[in-house]
C-alpha cells in the first residue's frame, strides 16, 4: 500500500493577519507559499521585474480579490489508514505519497463535501480504492469540475477497469446527497501514470460536459478537456491579452496552441476574423463546439501542429495581422519561434505560465526582430510561486 500521511487539514485562520492558513502547508505540496497575500503578489511582482524588466516596464502585478477556493478543477484520490478506513486526499508533491486532508483552501467549497461522500459510498458499497503499487482495488481517483458562473457541477469517477459496484445506487445516492451536481461520468483508465483519464468514457447521468460563462462566452467542459482552474482570474487575463492584441472588426487572428478555443472564440466575438490551431484532437473537437455554442461563424479551427501550420501559411503567401500564442510549460522554443516570425504577423501576444520559458523565449523573438512594449503579469495561481503573464511583441520597423 501506498504510503499515507493523515492529517485534519483544517484550515485555520491567523490571528494577527486575519488571513487563512493551511496546516498541511509542505506535507501536501499543493501551497508553496504560506505568508499574507500582499506578500505574495510582492514577492511576485519582484521576480516579474528582475526577469523582464530588460525588455520593456513590467506593470504591477493583477492580485485575485478573493485569493481562496478558486481551483475550479480538483482532483483526489483515495488510500486505507492504519486502521483501514477509507481517506482521501492528494498525492504529496512528487511522490505518490497520499496526504489526507478533509478541506483545501485553493479548492472550491463545493469538492470537500461531495468527496466526503463519495468515502461513505465507496464504504457502503463496497468500492475499494486503487493500490498504485498493487495494481488492486477499483476507484483510481476522482475529479470534480464546478462552473461558479453557471452552477453546473460535473462529477468523473475514474475506474481501473468498467466494473463499479452498485453503479445505479452509486449515482442514485450521490444526486440525493447533491442535487447541485449535473452529471456523473464514469472514465475508465487501466494504466497509466496516477491522476490520467483513460480513453474510455460511459456517461451515468446528464450530458457529460458543464459549461461555463467567461468573458461575454460560454464553454463547454469535458472531463479530458483543458480549461484555466481558476477562471476569476482567468478573464482578467484573457481580457489584458485581446486589448493588448487590439482586436477590432476584421483583425486576422491565429491562435496557436489553441486548446478548446477560449481565447480565439473570445476574440472572434469582438469581431476578428480567426483561425485556431491545436494538436490535440479532442481538444480541437471541444473548439469547434465551443464555436457553434456562441454562434460564430468567423472561427474555424484545425487540428494541426501549429509551427507546421504556419509555415504552410508563409509558403502559400498568407499572412496574419496577430498571432496568440498560449504554450505549455516549456515554452515555444526555437523551431516554434521560426514558424512565427516567417508568418510576418505584426503583433504577437504571448501569454505564458512559466516565467523561465518566457523571458528565453522574448530573447529569441528579439533576435528576429520581435520586441515587448507591454508586460502584464496576473496572479492565477494564490499560495504558488506561478506567474501567469501577457507579453505584446511588436515587429519591428523594416522586418
Amino acid at each position: 500500500m501506498i504510503g499515507v500521511t493523515y492529517l485534519p487539514g483544517k484550515i485555520i485562520q491567523d490571528k494577527i493577519t486575519g488571513e487563512l492558513r493551511c496546516r498541511c502547508f509542505k506535507r501536501c505540496g499543493g501551497c508553496q507559499l504560506d505568508e499574507p497575500y500582499a506578500d505574495q503578489t510582492e514577492r511576485k511582482q519582484q521576480r516579474a521585474q528582475r526577469m523582464l524588466s530588460k525588455f520593456a516596464p513590467v506593470n504591477a502585478i493583477i492580485p485575485m480579490d478573493s485569493p481562496y477556493n478558486y481551483r475550479c478543477k480538483v482532483q483526489t484520490v483515495y488510500g486505507y489508514d492504519r486502521y483501514k478506513r477509507i481517506i482521501s486526499g492528494i498525492y504529496q508533491s512528487s511522490s505518490r505519497k497520499l496526504v489526507a486532508v478533509d478541506d483545501c483552501m485553493l479548492e472550491d467549497v463545493h469538492a470537500a463535501t461531495i468527496t466526503a461522500t463519495v468515502r461513505k459510498l465507496m464504504k457502503d458499497m463496497r468500492i475499494t480504492p486503487y493500490d498504485i503499487s498493487t495494481g488492486q482495488g477499483i476507484l483510481r481517483h476522482t475529479l470534480i469540475r464546478t462552473s461558479q458562473t453557471t452552477g453546473q457541477v460535473m462529477l468523473v469517477v475514474v475506474t481501473a477497469s468498467a466494473m463499479l459496484p452498485a453503479k445505479n445506487n452509486f449515482v442514485k445516492a450521490m444526486l440525493r446527497a447533491h442535487p447541485e451536481i449535473t452529471t456523473i461520468v464514469q472514465n475508465i483508465c487501466p494504466d497509466g501514470m496516477p491522476l490520467t483519464l483513460g480513453s474510455r468514457s460511459n456517461i451515468l447521468y446528464g450530458r457529460g460536459y458543464i459549461e461555463d460563462e467567461l468573458c461575454g462566452c460560454r464553454f463547454r467542459i469535458s472531463p479530458a478537456s483543458f480549461y484555466q482552474v481558476n477562471p476569476v482570474q482567468t478573464e482578467k487575463l484573457y481580457t489584458c491579452a485581446v486589448q493588448a492584441a487590439g482586436i477590432r472588426e476584421g483583425t486576422k487572428v491565429i491562435d496557436a496552441y489553441c486548446g478548446t478555443g477560449t481565447i480565439g472564440i473570445i476574440c472572434a466575438k469582438n469581431g476578428a476574423e480567426v483561425t485556431g490551431v491545436e494538436l490535440n484532437t479532442s481538444a480541437c473537437r471541444d473548439a469547434a463546439a465551443n464555436a457553434k455554442l456562441n454562434g460564430l461563424e468567423n472561427i474555424r479551427f484545425f487540428n494541426d501542429d501549429a509551427g507546421r501550420f504556419m509555415q504552410e501559411m508563409a509558403a502559400r503567401g498568407e499572412s496574419c495581422d496577430v498571432l496568440i500564442m498560449d504554450p505549455p510549460r516549456a515554452g515555444a522554443g526555437k523551431e516554434f519561434i521560426s514558424c512565427a516570425v516567417n508568418l510576418s504577423p505584426e503583433k504577437i501576444v504571448y501569454v505564458s505560465c512559466k516565467i523561465e520559458t518566457l523571458e528565453r523565449d522574448i530573447k529569441l523573438f528579439r533576435q528576429q526582430g520581435y520586441n515587448a512594449s507591454y508586460i502584464q503579469p496576473v496572479d492565477m495561481f494564490p499560495h504558488t510561486v506561478g506567474i501567469e503573464t501577457v507579453v505584446l511583441l511588436d515587429r519591428a520597423k523594416g522586418q
